[in-house]
Parts: C-alpha cells; structure tokens; sequence
C-alpha cells in the first residue's frame, strides 16, 4: 500500500511539474506581448504626435523646385510626415506635381526648376500632364534646367522642356520608343492540364488571348501596333518640337539608340552639355546670381506641398471625384481600387449636397467588372437628375468598364495618349479538375441536386447548355454597354458596334471617332464644368477622402499584394496575369489585356 501510495505521488509530481511549465510559458509569453504591445503604442503616439506636429516648409527666398520624379507616380499620394523611401512607402502623387508646379509659376521665392530624374514611373498620359504643366510654368519667365548621369524615355521626355540638358560624360540616353510585350500563359496551363473555357464579345476583346493562345492573334497585333503609333506620335512630336529636330530624324536616332552614347547625344543635339552634377550645380548658382560657395536652396515636391496655403470651401463647389483602379463589386479600400458600393457612397456625398454644382470624375481605370460598371453608371444617372453637370477627366486608363462609367458624362477629356475605348465583354472560367489529377493525385466526385449545381466551381468544364447561357449573358450585357454608349454619345447602336468589338483607341484618335470630346488636362475638364454649370466662382472638394498617414501603415502591415511584389521583382507580371484566372468572376469589361509598357 505504501509503495503505490508513494507511486501516485510521483505521478502527481510530473503532472504538476508539465502544467507548471505551461502556464508558467502561457503567461511569459502574455506578459511580453502586452509588453511589446505598450512599447508599440508609445512608438505609435510618438509618429502621430510628430505627425500632428509637423510644420509647414518655410521657402527661403532664392529657391528652387527640384522635381525628383524618380518614385512610382499615383493619381494621389499620401502625405508623408517624414522620408520613409528606404521602407517602400515612397510615391508621389501626380495632383502634388501639378500642383507644386502651377504654384510655383507665382511664387516669388521660387526663381526655376531643377529636373534631375532618370526615369519617370508614370504611364504617358500622366507624363504628359506633367510635361504640358512644365510648359506652361516658363510662359512665367522662369528657368527650367535639367541634369542626371543617365536618362530614361520617360525621364527624357520631362527633361526636353528645359532651357538646357545637360548629361554625364558616361552617361547615355534610352530613347527606344514604345513596344507592348504580353505574356501568354498557354503554355504554362498546358503544362499543368488547367482548363480555361472563354465566352467573349469583340474581336479586339483580347484579354483572353493569352490563356487561349501562345503569340498575338492578328486583331490583337494590329491594335497594339497602331495604339503603340499613337501614343509613341505623341511623345516624339513634343522632344522633337522642344530640341528643334525634325520627326524623321528624331525617329531615327531612335532607331539607331542614337543617344546611348554621350558624345553621339551631345552631337546629335539631344542635349545642349556634357557635364558632371556640380557642373550643372554651378550654372544653378550663376542663374541664381549666387557665389560657388553658397548652398543651393532646393526644395522638394513633398516639402513645397506643404508650404501650399490650403483653400477653404466656400460657396459653390465642383467636386472632383476619383475613380481609380480595377472595378470590383461591392465594398473595399478605395485606395487600392473602384469598389462599386464604396465608391457610389463617395459618389452620393457629392451630388447629394446642395452647395456641388458640378462634378468631375477623374477616371483612370482599365475596367473590371460589368455589373460594377453598370451600377455606377447608375449612380452617375441620378447625380444628373439631381441637376449636377457630370465631366469626365480620363488619365492614363479609361478602357472598356472605366469607359462604360465615362459615357453617361455630359462632357469627356482625355489626354492624347489616353488609352480608351475597349468596348466590350468576356467571361472566363477556369476549371482545375485535370489539373489536380494529373499533378496531385486529387480526384473530384460530386452529390447535386441539379444537374448545374456544381457549375462554374472551377472543378470541372462547362456542358454546353451552360456556355449557351453564359454566351448569352455576354450578348445581354454587350448590347446594354453599346446602348450606354449610345445614350452618352449621342450615336447609333450601329456606329458604337463599328468603333467597339473591344478596340483600344489612343484619345489621340479617340476624339476622330466621337468616344471624347475634347483633348486636354484635369485643369481643363473643371475649367468645363464651371463653364457648363454657369460657375464664375468656386472651390475644389476631393472625393473620396484621401487616407492619412497612420491609416497607410496600418494598410501595409497586411498589405501581401505589396509584398509579394517586392519580392518578384519584375516577375510580378507574370504574377498577376496567374492571378487574374483565379480572381475574375462575373462578365468582365475589361482592358483586353495586361501591357508592360516599355
């Protein structure tokens, strides 16, 4: 008896030696966590508190506005209270650019620009804003210089408005002109037995192609040829115009990478001086009319913003409501896309007051969702039966479901190199039934109640009844985007038919065939809304909000989409045309496919 006695005792021993152990670990770990949790949130208040702090930028007189366009360039950026580049929160947005630049034409204590930057990453017709903004700031008198070690097509194109390039010794030109390279995944889905069944609308509509395919059809290639034309017209009519060359030998030189050689581009006259960055430092302190020994004082896009007097509402207003992204159905962050619900509740806030008297939507979006589209379209009806003048502002996208929501404006702008049109629909379902089995060993069976139960699943192919509805789903929605269309513009289901079947247009030819109105700026699509809701006076509102800083760190601590960019690299292209198999669900109205542009 004593033995087992002296038996169980152990055995209580060990027992409670193991809970002892884990509940001692249990609250170890909770005590650090709170611990770190305190020290989180101290280190939190100390950002908001400098936040909230900060100053506005005291400009010294004598300055000069140095426009580094060397970040990713949004329609809007965040404001950051500090630099913050070296961890990935760095981009500048093109409203901060347009906005420095315009100010600074009147700004006393800015005397010129300094343009050193390589490259711009910012699709054409965003450069072009900024490019046509540079040229309205010398009708100041101004000076405008520009110098790097090496230029890019894009930083090139900024740098041909100043008075004088100048360029390292070492250093080169890339001017290749413009080619769209698009990746097809044919191959690849062969490889792993993944089935994508596609029902579409429009021969140009290609979005589909590069799960169908593996090269461009003929429609595809004969579109990206002449859009790749238009847009490459535009840029080479500005640097040739700005350097005084002809457009044959412009082209050319391109042809020839003319300017990858210093000396070839001093030659050629693609830059007026070969010379280092103190070089170029000291023709700024002789322009100045400073000694060599004094400091230039240059200023920042982020810090001048700052110094930008902010203006109050007052009276009437225009609100300028951006419309940014890919279009998805029902409610997300509207800084990383064009949610239907979410953004028609920015939308209804706009023409829902009293003091709006006109609306701007700045779209730059390839499209996305068809019934998104459609009830956005919707939105924007009633803004115009509640009596508000709706213009659009189109960026450098406004294709296929950013154009369905374009088309009911009273009035649209777009730049020349706008890409637009892109009338049509697809829809495309992938089925993973081969794949699993061939590659995992995985087999699908199924119990149903009908015999479409377990249609567009993604584990087995569509019968034929079911590509018939969805065929018809397609039509259905073709023919009301073409009737959309046909309201808007004032057409013929017959000529929208004639300029739609999914085509991209340049707005250069956009305006030629009746989908814009006019060529031009956000500047001049308020300018036409004043004018259209009779406006002599008036303040800018901005829809939706724009996030704080604090909110953006908050996003990017579950920010994957970011992360896992980071670390493709330019893989991420390949990416995301993957992900997009997975991700479409619905009729899509859509850019016909995904570019990289370079």
């Amino acid at each position: 008896m004593s033995t087992d006695n002296q038996s169980t005792c152990k055995k209580e021993s060990r027992s409670r030696k193991f809970w002892r152990i884990v509940l001692g670990s249990m609250v170890g770990f909770v005590l650090a966590m709170i611990i770190i949790s305190i020290f989180y949130i101290l280190f939190m208040l100390g950002i908001i508190a400098s936040v909230s702090s900060k100053d506005k930028t005291d400009v010294q007189n004598n300055s000069v506005l140095k426009l580094d366009l060397n970040q990713q360039i949004s329609e809007r950026a965040v404001d950051m209270p500090f630099d913050l580049s070296s961890y990935g929160y760095s981009q500048l947005g093109l409203n901060d650019i347009l906005d420095a630049i315009n100010h600074a034409a009147g700004d006393s204590k800015i005397k010129g620009i300094y343009i050193n930057s390589s490259n711009a990453a910012a699709s054409p017709a965003s450069l072009k804003e900024i490019h046509n903004a540079l040229v309205e700031f010398k009708k100041s008198g101004k000076f405008i210089y520009a110098y790097c070690d090496s230029y890019g097509q894009n930083g090139y194109y900024i740098a041909t408005v100043a008075d004088s390039i100048l360029l390292n010794p070492t250093g080169s030109i890339d001017l290749r002109g413009y080619a769209f390279q698009v990746m097809f995944y044919k191959g690849l889905l062969d490889k792993y037995n993944v089935d994508v069944q596609v029902i579409r609308h429009g021969q140009f509509k290609s979005a589909v192609e590069p799960y169908m395919l593996d090269k461009m059809s003929e429609a595809n290639r004969t579109q990206l040829s002449v859009l790749a034309e238009t847009l490459w017209s535009t840029l080479a009519n500005d640097i040739a115009a700005a350097r005084k060359i002809s457009l044959d030998s412009l082209n050319l030189m391109t042809n020839q990478l003319t300017g990858y050689l210093a000396e070839d581009a001093l030659s050629h006259g693609l830059v007026d001086r070969l010379a280092y960055a103190s070089d170029a430092e000291s023709a700024l302190r002789r322009k100045l009319d400073i000694g060599e020994d004094k400091n230039i004082h240059f200023v920042s896009i982020s810090q001048y913003k700052s110094s930008i007097p902010e203006t109050k509402s007052k009276g009437d207003r225009i609100a300028v409501v951006y419309a940014v992204g890919n279009i998805s159905d029902g409610k997300g962050d509207e800084s990383r896309g064009i949610y239907s619900d979410t953004f028609i509740k920015s939308l209804r806030k706009a023409y829902k007051s009293d003091k709006v008297k006109a609306i701007v939507l700045r779209i730059n979006s390839p499209g996305g969702s068809a019934m998104a589209s459609e009830n956005i379209w919707h939105e924007i009806e009633a803004a115009k039966k509640a009596g508000k003048i709706v213009v659009t502002s189109m960026g450098d996208y406004a294709a296929s479901g950013g154009y369905y929501i374009a088309c009911n404006s009273d009035y649209i702008i777009a730049q020349p190199n706008t890409i637009t049109g892109s009338i049509g629909v697809f829809g495309m379902i992938p089925s993973f039934q081969n794949a699993l089995k061939s590659n995992l060993g995985i087999t699908i069976d199924v119990a149903k109640t009908h015999e479409h139960s377990d249609a567009i699943t993604g584990f087995r192919a569509l019968n034929q009844a079911e590509l018939d509805i969805m065929q018809q789903s397609i039509e259905n929605t073709y023919s009301t985007f073409m009737t959309r269309v046909a309201n808007g513009r004032k057409m013929t289901i017959a000529q929208v038919d004639s300029i739609g079947q999914g085509r991209v247009w340049a707005g250069a030819d956009a305006i030629k065939i009746g989908l814009v109105d006019k060529l031009g700026s956000m500047d001049d699509a308020i300018a036409k809304a004043a004018e259209l809701a009779n406006l002599s006076t008036y303040t800018l509102e901005y829809y939706p909000k724009e996030k704080t800083f604090m909110e953006l760190i908050l996003n990017n601590m579950n920010d994957t989409d970011s992360k896992i960019a980071a670390r493709l690299g330019r893989l991420y292209f390949t990416y995301q045309g993957l992900e997009q198999v997975v991700q479409m669900e619905g009729v899509q109205a859509r850019l016909p496919f995904t570019l990289n542009i370079q």
